[in-house]
């Protein structure tokens, strides 16, 4: 019975270890000045904002679960709905720009997009410089 009193603390601590380091981790990625911003605006065809929408958002699932991704944020033009913006944060721009490009799941919306998509899109790097919150 000691034995067992004694695995079942053990265990509890672990966890809560584990715990404590993901949440303190994704404590230290949120709100980092140093995150890369990446604006992706693209242009949907003439009454495919729809598809495209759809494909973005089973595209940023899959993109959700990557290394070094932080939040992303999908805009809709309210004036023109063929104008879509993805506001993304990564921590890490090296991987953004080598093995976030390559994973299977962005090259295969590449090639879908085809059908959806007015063209390639407009992808443009920021850093913050200031932030000012109410």
């Amino acid at each position: 019975m000691k034995t067992q009193n004694k695995v079942f603390i053990k265990a509890i601590i672990i966890i809560t270890a584990f715990v404590f380091i993901s949440w303190t981790k994704e404590d230290i990625r949120l709100d980092n000045p140093k995150n890369i911003i990446v604006l992706v605006k693209y242009k949907a065809q003439p009454t495919k904002e729809i598809a495209a929408v759809s494909a973005l958002t089973k595209l940023i699932e899959n993109v959700k679960l990557e290394p070094h991704f932080v939040n992303i944020k999908l805009h809709i033009d309210p004036k023109d709905k063929t104008n879509i913006l993805l506001y993304e944060e990564w921590d890490d721009e090296a991987y953004y720009n080598s093995k976030h490009m390559t994973t299977t799941h962005l090259q295969k919306f590449i090639g879908d997009s085809r059908n959806f998509l007015a063209g390639p899109p407009e992808i443009t790097f920021w850093q913050v410089e200031n932030e000012y919150k109410k």
